[in-house]
């Protein structure tokens, strides 16, 4: 398994992938060049995306395939995706998420309010209606958590 850089190659793949799981495909697209793909010898296994307004991102896209769920193909997405927020000077990272809520803590994601969230992470697809507003929205402080890790 190879966790790398998205390929415009994967687009379809990936909102293949998104639309089977019930998740949004409203703004991969345009923000497709900054998504990490988990490459199982050629067919994606799982996506993660990353869309930048300046200090602040929101998390997005996170997508397991069905034979890969439970074989931490997750936690290496959202890691590198952390990693690559970091890089990119990233302050604070948001998702909103109707499943996995659960999920997200153990890298230190905590809930927040829709009202916590900066105005340019709200003009997100996501954000307009991507996402329905009953979404958890949770975030995460870049830079110290990583440096604690």
């Amino acid at each position: 398994m190879q966790i790398r850089s998205a390929k415009n190659s994967d687009l379809s793949a990936v909102e293949t992938l998104l639309a089977e799981s019930d998740l949004p495909t409203e703004g991969v697209r345009d923000n497709f060049s900054s998504f990490v793909v988990a490459d199982d010898q050629g067919a994606i296994a799982g996506a993660i995306g990353l869309e930048k307004y300046g200090s602040a991102a929101l998390l997005r896209s996170a997508v397991v395939s069905p034979g890969h769920r439970g074989s931490g193909v997750g936690r290496r997405l959202v890691e590198q995706l952390l990693e690559r927020a970091e890089e990119a000077g990233v302050d604070e990272l948001y998702l909103l998420t109707t499943t996995a809520e659960k999920y997200f803590p153990r890298f230190g994601f905590t809930l927040t309010t829709r009202a916590q969230v900066p105005e340019a992470v709200k003009s997100s697809a996501e954000f307009r209606g991507a996402c329905p507003e009953t979404a958890v929205v949770m975030t995460r402080r870049i830079g110290e958590a990583m440096r604690r890790a």
